[in-house]
């Protein structure tokens, strides 16, 4: 009984500075990265009303989705830290003295893991993408008017006498499936026009291209089709670049949903599937970065100090997120299936944390 109370109270020792040493370099995270992205934000500053006050605020307001970004690589380093720092104080050898195996204290990490990432994949899917949906459409509208309205299926704006729609930002220059509603004076619908695709050409026209037109009068409704036609002076290629909501900044559910709503309408959905996939993996991703941070600890000899691990651990994910990055690009140029990109990487990092882990003694 006595030993039972000893190892849960060891257990809560250890799950406590696992905790500690995660927060503390999310937190050091989370400043470096607002910081880039506050220096990013200044470019926009003195643009429409968009000020410094402004840029804190949605610097302020993206943190939600920056803790989701950046919890793979505080899991990493921060259980180095943490453990690191209770095998430099000699501590883990006296646990271990204490009857308590390797084993053991990695399930009680893991077992920590497993809390962080459940709080992880909550941030992810019910707080951070309402937050940053918000700040992006405040800073849309602050930069361009009101006369701009980012939704979760594109942008809305006017021009002239019309509404207009657009789906997808298939590129810096082109989209997908753009909507013209034309009133009269009196805010009746005169034409509407569907384009498939539209580009963006010199002084900022828009080459419309499979074009279906509907004519609405007193007399009926006539419709045709044209196979292209030019929209004067629209949005600039640098303005369209920020009317769009990124796909990592859509929940599971809505990324889902547009995914197949894509693909029902023959369209590129790519850059949302790996988007999905990516928010689907999340778990598994942080499961495994807790296994190689034990990696960093019970694989290597007891006289690295915790700074050379955390060296070592860094560059580890330094190199893990150029893959991640390189595999993407590769995968969408090479039409390679979302769920390989994705889970091909976790897998290989998995089964060489666990050959090592089943090494220790």
């Amino acid at each position: 009984m006595k030993f039972r109370q000893q190892m849960k109270t060891i257990d809560r020792y250890v799950a406590t500075y696992t905790i500690w040493g995660i927060l503390f370099i999310l937190f050091l995270l989370i400043i470096l990265f607002s910081f880039f992205e506050f220096l990013g934000q200044l470019n926009d500053v003195g643009k429409g009303n968009y000020g410094l006050a402004d840029a804190f605020v949605f610097v302020g307001l993206t943190v939600p989705k920056r803790i989701v970004d950046l919890m793979a690589l505080s899991i990493l380093l921060g259980s180095i830290v943490a453990l690191g720092i209770l095998a430099d104080r000699n501590e883990l050898i006296a646990i271990q003295a204490a009857g308590i195996s390797v084993q053991k204290i990695c399930r009680t990490v893991v077992s920590t893991g497993v809390l962080v990432m459940l709080a992880t994949v909550a941030l992810a899917e019910f707080v951070a993408p309402p937050i940053e949906q918000h700040a992006r459409i405040s800073r849309s509208q602050a930069i361009y008017g009101k006369g701009i309205m980012l939704t979760k299926s594109g942008f809305w704006t006017r021009h002239g006498h019309s509404n207009i729609h657009v789906s997808k930002t298939i590129s810096a220059d082109s989209v997908a499936d753009l909507d013209i509603y034309e009133h009269d004076q009196q805010g009746r619908l005169r034409r509407f026009i569907h384009a498939r695709e539209a580009i963006i050409v010199e002084n900022d026209q828009w080459l419309l291209k499979d074009i279906e037109e509907k004519t609405f009068s007193e007399q009926g409704i006539r419709a045709h089709h044209r196979p292209s036609q030019t929209l004067e002076a629209f949005l600039s290629a640098e303005q369209l670049s920020i009317l769009e909501l990124p796909p990592d900044s859509l929940s599971l559910s809505d990324l889902y949903h547009y995914v197949r709503g894509l693909q029902e309408r023959g369209q590129n959905a790519e850059r949302y599937a790996l988007s999905f996939w990516q928010k689907s993996t999340l778990p598994l991703t942080l499961i495994v970065m807790m296994l190689l941070a034990l990696t960093f600890i019970f694989g290597h000899s007891r006289e690295i100090t915790t700074g050379r691990r955390i060296i070592l651990a860094s560059m580890a994910g330094i190199l893990i997120y150029l893959v991640n990055q390189i595999l993407g690009h590769l995968g969408l140029l090479l039409n390679l299936h979302p769920a390989f990109i994705t889970l091909a990487p976790a897998f290989v990092i998995f089964g060489i944390s666990m050959w090592l882990l089943r090494r220790i003694r």
